[in-house]
């Protein structure tokens, strides 16, 4: 019973427990339950179960506001609503992924779950390994903020190139050092098959198993953003990392409603931007004009929700299709 009020990362060693079993409870109730056999999910049951994840996460929020104090409470949900925007930018990566592998949709859903269980783990080391790195170098969070401001400026007039899924390096490297069928085998990620120069079977990968290589490259490149952000946000790397995995938990349910309409969301790129500008310049804004006085946790939610909802509503009303030519 000791080890559970135990001291890990700044909180009791029972909230990680308890999060993490939230974390496996949730997973397998969906993968188990939900979703025993392959099936292409609709919108409306794909709203459902969003709107469902996004009930815990608020939920688990509440209880942390309660646990850990109202500050905390108000840097997990900046934390979560940042993380659930950049989301939907990477919808958008892995329905183009999918698409270029010929991944059919009812195939889909149990790849991004083993994606999500990858994310948990590598959003993990990464947050781990920076808080330990500001924890001795608190000055890493002048690089995080400065690196902020620089990525939200780079969006605001980046290009809308869209990515060189099969031009990947590590897909041709793969490619080039382990057989790939040429076809899917169900929801397999390998399968014994004859080799075509000796004709021994050989275990090879299939389109799906490269699928999910590149959904979590991909996931590496926008943690790379948004890690830094939660980071700008607070440093208790509880609220970090929960903050993280909560909104990540619900985006393979949020995919299917979002996947035929995220071309709707352009707008939102150009929030997103103005949000890591913002939360990178709070750094500097608190420390330098503000002196020891700390920017205030509800005035940082209020900016973001604002931003992103701004962002979300701009973009709805601008792409809604007119009335000739939904004649």
């Amino acid at each position: 019973m000791e080890f559970l009020f135990t001291d890990w990362l700044g909180t009791p060693a029972w909230f990680w427990l308890a999060f993490l079993g939230l974390v496996i409870a949730l997973t397998a109730f969906d993968l188990g339950v939900l979703h025993k056999e392959n099936k292409e999910m609709g919108i409306a049951e794909s709203l459902k179960l969003s709107a469902i994840y996004i009930g815990i996460a608020l939920a688990f929020g509440a209880w942390i506001w309660v646990e850990k104090g109202g500050d905390a409470g108000l840097q997990y949900y900046t934390g979560f609503f940042i993380e659930k925007a950049l989301s939907i930018d990477n919808i958008f990566v892995i329905s183009l992924i999918f698409a270029t592998f010929a991944i059919p949709a009812r195939y889909q859903y149990r790849a991004l779950l083993w994606g999500i269980i990858a994310v948990i783990v590598l959003r993990g080391l990464m947050i781990a390994g920076g808080a330990a790195l500001v924890a001795e170098y608190g000055w890493l969070l002048y690089v995080f903020a400065a690196f902020l401001i620089f990525t939200g400026i780079r969006m605001l007039f980046a290009s809308d190139k869209p990515m060189d899924v099969a031009g990947n390096p590590v897909v041709r490297w793969l490619s080039r050092r382990m057989p790939i069928t040429a076809d899917l085998h169900g929801e397999k990620f390998f399968v014994r098959v004859p080799d075509a120069k000796t004709g021994k079977v050989v275990l090879a990968a299939t389109p799906l198993f490269l699928a999910l290589v590149v959904i979590n490259l991909a996931d590496l490149v926008f943690a790379v953003d948004s890690v830094p952000a939660i980071f700008a946000i607070t440093t208790d790397t509880f609220i970090v990392y929960t903050s993280n995995i909560m909104a990540i938990l619900g985006l393979r349910a949020l995919y299917f409603a979002l996947a035929a309409m995220v071309h709707r969301f352009h707008y939102l790129k150009y929030a997103l931007a103005l949000v890591l500008v913002f939360i990178g310049s709070k750094i500097f804004v608190a420390d330098f004009l503000l002196g020891s006085a700390k920017f205030p946790p509800l005035a940082s939610l209020g900016v973001t929700v604002a931003l992103i909802a701004g962002g979300v509503l701009w973009s709805l009303v601008i792409s809604r299709p007119s009335d000739s030519a939904v004649r």
